[in-house]
């Protein structure tokens, strides 16, 4: 019975820990480590289209699915108060969160586009307008949404 005991006493503290540990994360931090994540999966599509790699028809398709998932994970991470620290986001992602939120809809469209381009490409050419408009999306955002 003790011993029962023990191991419920255990998991309720590691099950507290771990709830404790999930909801002090830092939003900043959990928001820049996916950012960091499009910079990678982007550069990597970008080094394709620019001819400083071979195009792979099965590469840039899961990277540009990679690029669909990650294009929505971000923005959760963005709650009131999280302007602080080391931040890169501008004043205007609360101030002017319908704006926000546009550019959000419009990358996630974006992305999810280039997505469809890169499953059906046969040479790189076909999805070079897909990844420019994507590309030009992240520009606008950060245009109007992230310190320089």
């Amino acid at each position: 019975m003790k011993h029962r005991l023990m191991v419920a006493a255990a998991l309720a503290a590691s099950c507290a820990f771990s709830a404790q540990a999930f909801a002090a994360a830092d939003p900043v931090q959990e928001r820049q480590a996916i950012f960091k994540e499009y910079k990678k999966t982007f550069g990597a599509m970008g080094d394709m289209v620019k001819g400083k790699t071979a195009y792979d028809q099965a590469a840039f398709a899961k990277l540009a699915v990679k690029m669909e998932q990650l294009s929505k994970q971000p923005w959760q991470h963005f709650p009131a108060g999280s302007d602080k620290g080391k931040s890169e986001a501008q004043p205007a992602v609360w101030t002017k969160p319908a704006e926000f939120k546009k550019e959000i809809d419009t990358f996630e469209g974006r992305a999810a586009e280039l997505a469809k381009a890169a499953a059906a490409a046969k040479t790189v050419a076909d999805v070079k307008p897909a990844f420019g408009a994507a590309g030009q999306s992240c520009k606008s955002c950060h245009d109007g949404f992230k310190k320089s």
